[in-house]
Formats: structure tokens, sequence, C-alpha cells
């Protein structure tokens, strides 16, 4: 809930970006400006390192709205979570301080969608998040891509996940909810 008035208006920017003709094909990359608000800061008076993934969600959604997948999602009573998350810090935002939010489709593999998020200031970079998402039915279950490919249609142009983000993806991975997960520390 605590960005949910941002998320409503990223919402209808995008709505409103599409009706314009300012669609992105899959492997576009969305941009939305968004400003350091009081309440993302914290003690230190810089971005809170956990808003910058909040953060980042407004991006996936105008990229969503954008690329048309939001559409195909909502008909099909399916919804995407988030499985796993990386993110690399290199500069602070500051309170008041403007900047964009770029996301973009890196892939995907048999299980999973990979999105990149930057946050940006005048062309450069200070944050990076790597996101591998899964798409969901409603009903219950994980979507099979050839599903999701059939009612979005397979995008073009979109290149291999990098050997890396698979890695990653790989190492850190947790049990199916299917089969147990017992916190033991060692």
């Amino acid at each position: 809930m605590n960005v949910i008035w941002r998320t409503l208006l990223v919402h209808l920017r995008a709505r409103r970006r599409v009706r314009r003709g300012q669609s992105l094909p899959a492997t576009g990359v969305s941009r939305i400006r968004l400003t350091t608000l009081p309440t993302d800061i914290d003690i230190l008076m810089h971005m809170n390192n956990g808003r910058y993934l909040s953060l980042f969600d407004l991006g996936r959604w105008d990229l969503l709205v954008r690329t048309g997948l939001w559409d195909a999602m909502h008909a099909n009573d399916w919804y995407a979570v988030v499985a796993s998350e990386t993110i690399t810090f290199r500069k602070s935002l500051q309170l008041w301080q403007r900047f964009d939010v770029e996301s973009r489709f890196l892939g995907h593999d048999d299980r999973a969608l990979y999105l990149e998020h930057r946050a940006v200031v005048d062309g450069e970079i200070y944050a990076r998040a790597i996101v591998r998402a899964r798409v969901l039915r409603r009903s219950g279950g994980l979507l099979p891509h050839d599903e999701l490919f059939a009612a979005t249609g397979r995008p073009n142009g979109v290149p291999d996940v990098e050997p890396w983000v698979a890695a990653w993806a790989a190492a850190s991975r947790l049990p199916s909810t299917s089969k147990p997960a017992p916190s033991v520390w060692d």
C-alpha cells in the first residue's frame, strides 16, 4: 500500500500513452520520471534501499501496460509474481532528486521471465535490479510460456538471458512449494 497512489497514476499514464500511440514492442525500454519523496528516504536522508524495489515495480507496470502484456494477463485471469530479484547500488538518490526508472525484458527461460530495472539520473545508472518473475493462473498453477506466447505472441528480438543471470537464477532458487524447505542454519 505504500506506493498505491503512484501505482495507480503510473497505470493510468501508461494507458494514456498507449491511446496516444506510444506502445512499446517487447524489446522496448520503458521510462518513467519519478522524484525521491520524503516517504522514500531513510534516517541517512537518502532513498531507502528497500524503496528502490518498490519503485521499480512502477516501471514494471508501465512496461506491462505499454507492451500489451497487462491486457492479455487481465483478459485471461493471469498475474505475475516476483520469484527472485537482485539489486546493485552505485550512487544514492537524495531527497527531491528527479530520476528515471528504465525497465526492459531481458528474456525468458522454461519457467520465468527476466526483467532489468535501472534508476538513472542524467543518463547515469544509480542502481540496477534484475528480476525473475513467474506468470500464474488465478485458478492456480504456473502458466506455461507456450500458453502465454499463444495469447501475446512470441516476442521477436528479445536476446537470450545472459549466462550470469541464468546462473544467479539457479543459485538463488528455493525448493518448489510442494517440497519441504526447512529453515536450518549451519
